[in-house]
């Protein structure tokens, strides 16, 4: 009798610990869902051969992704570097960002030229100081006030050093004053602009050789455009639009034959999609249609998205870029 109650008591304790053991595993998975790591995906890159290299079309090459402003996740703003670092910590990716001047010409990241949509504050961001701004908190998608700071752009690039690039979006800041700033901080081959027109990038090229273009180019026409006023195509690569449809097929045949990457943005379209597999498989097809790269508002959720095709490409030479360090 004894035999078998200890049989039992053995019994008892071996499913009671088999049921901590499980609620803890549960426990973990759940923790590991709200701070999922504690290492940074990060792109490793010395200067602008580099970030060149990184951005040129080869045909084996690994699907990149663009979030769009930082993307749109709870708790983290967009323009705000914890944004970026949160997306970081999930996958490889550089940032869209938008530069804005405050009334004591310090170039800022915000998106609106008004305040009330993404942080506590009012009014014009340009009839702020930077004082001013600095004592706003931003808030996410969905409102809330968070605990984050308006990031100054030079803040965010201190940031991005060794991690990723920002790619500036054209706002108020005059391209005088982009250049003279990047200059001065020693940035010019480390950053990646948005430039509507080639025009645009003559400019920044007259003044130096390692600028890199994220160009609007959507069509032939502009294509002849980069080409007529002699733009090297290694310094850029090119936004063809928000959509995925079979006329893109010219303009991606023309880009990558001159190693251009292309880049559909789903922030304004697919994104956009109420199901969340019907995005996936949007996404997906994006890739296998023919872009290079992918922008969207939703960066965690592509990249899962685009697991099988990142995983496929995983014996590109530009896989020596693709690099993980400790977060902070």
């Amino acid at each position: 009798m004894i035999g078998l109650k200890n049989k039992l008591m053995t019994i008892i304790e071996t499913a009671k610990n088999a049921i901590i053991s499980g609620l803890l595993a549960l426990c973990l998975l759940s923790c590991n869902e709200h701070h999922p790591h504690k290492t940074l995906k990060v792109f490793k890159l010395d200067g602008f051969t580099d970030l060149r290299d990184l951005f040129t079309h080869t045909g084996n090459d690994i699907p990149i992704l663009s979030a769009h402003r930082g993307g749109k996740l709870d708790g983290y703003p967009e323009n705000s570097i914890a944004a970026f670092e949160n997306v970081l910590k999930h996958t490889h990716a550089f940032f869209e960002v938008d530069p804005r001047l405050t009334k004591d010409s310090v170039i800022v990241l915000m998106h609106d030229r008004t305040l009330e949509r993404t942080t506590t504050g009012s009014g014009k961001v340009s009839d702020h100081t930077l004082e001013e701004l600095k004592k706003l908190r931003l808030k996410d998608h969905q409102g809330n006030v968070t605990e984050y700071q308006i990031p100054t752009l030079k803040e965010a690039l201190d940031w991005s050093l060794g991690k990723t690039v920002l790619n500036l979006d054209k706002k108020d800041v005059p391209l005088p004053l982009t250049v003279k700033k990047l200059m001065d901080w020693q940035m010019e081959g480390l950053v990646m602009l948005t430039v509507h027109s080639a025009e645009e990038a003559k400019f920044y090229l007259n003044y130096s050789q390692e600028f890199m273009f994220s160009a609007f180019i959507r069509n032939k026409e502009e294509f002849e455009d980069y080409a007529m006023l002699q733009i090297p195509w290694d310094h850029m690569i090119a936004y063809v639009g928000p959509l995925d449809k079979p006329e893109n097929d010219e303009i991606y045949s023309l880009l990558n034959e001159k190693g251009v990457m292309c880049m559909v943005s789903a922030a304004p379209t697919y994104d956009k999609v109420a199901s969340e597999e019907l995005r996936k498989t949007r996404y997906r097809q994006i890739i296998e249609n023919g872009a290079d790269i992918l922008e969207s508002d939703r960066p965690i959720e592509v990249s899962r998205a685009l697991y099988q095709q990142v995983q496929s490409a995983s014996a590109s030479p530009k896989k020596t870029f693709f690099k993980e360090m400790v977060a902070n």
